[in-house]
């Protein structure tokens, strides 16, 4: 499997904004890209600033370069230039996962 963490760091008063646009793109990449695992989006707590952090679980590296093709991704970044003050990706491969029971 094929991991990516990325970290926005939004600008002033833009998490409002934001938000309802990202849980969007995590609901499209779930439902229409079968490569994509997980999409899970956090958001931390008692920063000054707004920080959102995702977590990804691709098939594939070929998934996920599939994921950056796609009507929405592209849709998504060009959308969200105005609101972000940094982004920030990494790329992992994943060596063991395990879960727990999530609620």
């Amino acid at each position: 499997m094929f991991v990516i963490t990325a970290e926005f760091r939004l600008k002033p008063d833009m998490l409002d904004a934001f938000m309802p646009l990202m849980l969007i793109q995590a609901e499209k990449s779930l439902a229409d890209e079968p490569g994509c695992l997980v999409f899970d989006v956090c958001i931390e707590q008692n920063d000054a600033d707004d920080i959102i952090f995702l977590y990804e679980v691709y098939r594939d590296e070929a998934a996920f370069n599939f994921h950056m093709e796609t009507p929405h991704y592209l849709a998504f970044t060009e959308t969200i230039s105005d609101l972000v003050a940094d982004k920030s990706v990494r790329r992992f491969d994943c060596v063991a996962s395990q879960t727990g029971n999530l609620q």
